[in-house]
């Protein structure tokens, strides 16, 4: 596990100077502080962070291969590279390490471009073929690893994180659409970020820089849901456990310790249960907070003693929540306003004391159909029998009821069409709201211009269905494995998530839904595959994810520091500042809950005095600061 950066001149150009260079680095050196190596020639130029994972003592990068004429800078993890090296081998390819890197960067040399769809891990990866003069880039079908890229008239720069190219900018601007929909989604939708000019490369698509300097971007992998009939039940959940128990199995591949996050849902405790079959002492970790009802230590604790495993666990106070929100916006690298990340940001500080790999949860509920959500369109299935006209009829008299009034909102989402009612996990905030909250709104920018694409691909599917696609564009690689990816990274420790495995995927892809919302329950085969290996209290369980309490503070330790930071903000010119003061007030008056809404500009606002106003410096950029002027010296 590592980061890396790199830059391709176009033409004429040249290498940046070398103080500029070593900041772009060590912007990343959380992603491998083991050991940093460097490429060059007339063309090219990598940097790379190391985290010693596999092949500890020959597993340095950049690595070339065939006689110099590759090199490849790659992030993540091939868990079939064994399999691969043996098949390579088989057809006359030679290796000096036993990293999954040469495997890699041997099976392109093999197979070019079509190396990445026999690929089984998460990666991130750059190779440049010297003779070719091409530069050949690939992310994972899910985006569990990141790619930015940016593309100037002199250069093609890329890397692991954004802050590695901020410093390339001489100006750094805020792209109005992004901001828009980050305010609905809570994330900026890909391939978007917040800064005009740098890109992320989309999961599942490569991207090649040939000698001419043109820019080509494929997709190689489909991430859609085929749902058919056929197995029965029993059969299917056989399958289900007998992939999973695989892809932990090849997940914990490592020469380091591996431990695994464990919270109180299914998806973490059937990952530590087929952990602990392969390492009987797995150690595991969870976080919870002090206030009442938002933590899920206890649970956690007697999951574990049923499993057999240590569990290692740490009550988070308001104070520390505050002191490290610094340290937690500028890792994220884009704002993301999910309150989980907090908890995974010290659950992953507590792992990294004693691992240096953790498994997680990850991807079962975009794939098993884990979401409580997802049962909507049954529950509101009677609305389809109602003629359209009585839909029209029913929206009319909903409109006279009073806002607060039981079943007025199942009425209006019964009502409402799938596409304009679901944008995914988070719908922050309204068009209409969006237009009270910033002074710049462009109405031809809506969050639409994000989903209807997607909804037009899903055409066919069934609703809840349907939902999940929406969310595996969107929700997974702009959320979730954000945040994990960030959150881990700050500590230096390595995530893996083995649900989001190509063969799992394929074979969650093609399940009906009636066996993943069946029995009033989600997940439903995902449950009864594993309802013999973990404790009986865990398997009914219904998804909490990491609850934090953000709703309650924001009336009381942290209101305070909200209504400082929104008057001391430099986003004058973005927010309109009374109307966020009058929802914080309202908030504490206990008028609403308005905790999301405002925990969603209060991010952006911490990010904007990090990144773009410069007032704002956490703790661990100030290392990298010093970290630079140290190697710049010498």
């Amino acid at each position: 596990m590592c980061g890396f950066v790199g830059d391709l001149l176009i033409r004429n150009g040249s290498h940046l100077p070398d103080h500029l260079w070593i900041q772009t680095l060590e912007a990343i050196h959380h992603r491998g502080p083991d050991s940093t190596g460097t490429y060059k020639d007339e063309t090219v130029r990598f940097g790379f962070k190391r985290l010693s994972i596999i092949d500890l003592e020959h597993g340095d990068q950049p690595l070339a291969y065939s006689k110099g004429r590759y090199h490849i800078v790659f992030n993540g993890e091939i868990y079939n590279y064994i399999e691969l090296r043996s098949q390579l081998i088989q057809r006359g390819y030679t290796f000096r390490t036993d990293s999954d890197t040469e495997v890699l960067l041997a099976l392109y040399a093999a197979d070019g471009k079509n190396a990445v769809k026999q690929l089984r891990g998460m990666y991130a990866f750059a190779i440049w073929d010297k003779h070719k003069k091409e530069l050949f880039c690939a992310r994972d079908r899910f985006g569990i690893k990141p790619f930015y890229y940016l593309k100037t008239d002199e250069r093609f720069f890329f890397a692991s994180e954004q802050k590695s190219i901020m410093p390339l900018l001489e100006q750094i601007s805020i792209e109005q659409e992004a901001l828009q929909h980050y305010a609905t989604f809570q994330f900026v939708p890909e391939p978007n970020t917040l800064t005009k000019g740098i890109h992320k490369l989309l999961p599942g698509h490569t991207l090649t820089v040939n000698a001419d300097f043109c820019v080509q971007i494929e997709a190689y992998a489909e991430r859609t849901f085929q749902p058919r009939s056929g197995p029965t039940v029993t059969e299917l959940a056989n399958q289900t456990r007998k992939l999973l128990t695989d892809s932990v199995e090849k997940h914990m591949r490592s020469d380091v310790p591996v431990g695994a996050f464990l919270s109180s849902g299914i998806d973490s405790t059937s990952i530590a249960a087929l952990a602990q079959q392969v390492h009987p002492n797995l150690l595991t970790f969870t976080v919870g907070f002090e206030t009442e009802g938002y933590s899920e230590i206890a649970v956690a604790k007697e999951t574990a003693k049923a499993l057999g495993v240590k569990n290692i666990h740490k009550v988070i106070s308001a104070d520390e929540f505050i002191q490290e929100l610094p340290n937690i916006v500028w890792h994220m690298d884009e704002p993301v306003a999910d309150p989980a990340a907090v908890p995974l940001y010290f659950v992953a500080q507590e792992a990294s004391k004693h691992v240096k790999v953790v498994l997680s949860g990850e991807g079962a509920d975009e794939l098993f159909g884990g979401y409580n959500i997802y049962r909507e369109p049954l529950d509101l299935a009677w609305f389809k029998k109602l003629p359209p006209t009585f839909h029209a009829g029913l929206k009319r008299v909903v409109a006279h009821m009073p806002s607060k009034l039981k079943g007025r909102n199942y009425i209006i989402r019964g009502t409402t069409p799938l596409n304009e009612r679901y944008i995914g996990n988070a719908f922050i905030f309204s068009e209409k709201e969006k237009t009270q909250l910033f002074r710049d709104y462009d109405r031809t920018k809506p969050y639409t211009n994000v989903t209807a694409p997607l909804y037009e691909q899903a055409k066919g599917m069934d609703e809840s269905t349907i939902m999940q696609f929406v969310d595996m564009h969107t929700w997974l690689p702009g959320d979730i494995l954000v945040k994990a990816d960030r959150m881990t990274m700050a500590h230096s420790i390595e995530l893996r998530v083995p649900f989001l495995d190509k063969d799992v995927f394929a074979f969650a892809r093609m399940l009906g839904q009636d066996m993943k919302l069946s029995h009033k329950t989600t997940k439903f085969v995902l449950r009864q595959a594993m309802k013999d290996l973990i404790p009986a209290n865990i398997v009914p369980r219904k998804k909490l994810g990491f609850p934090v309490p953000i709703r309650v503070w924001l009336k009381n330790e942290l209101y305070d520091w909200a209504k400082q930071l929104i008057e001391s903000s430099n986003t004058e010119d973005v927010f309109h500042k009374p109307f966020l003061l009058q929802m914080l007030q309202a908030h504490r008056d206990g008028h609403g809950d308005y905790s999301r809404r405002l925990w969603t500009v209060l991010t952006y606002m911490m990010w904007h005095d990090i990144h773009v106003a410069k007032r704002l410096i956490s703790t661990h950029q100030q290392k990298d600061a010093e970290r630079c002027k140290t190697l710049a010296h010498f």
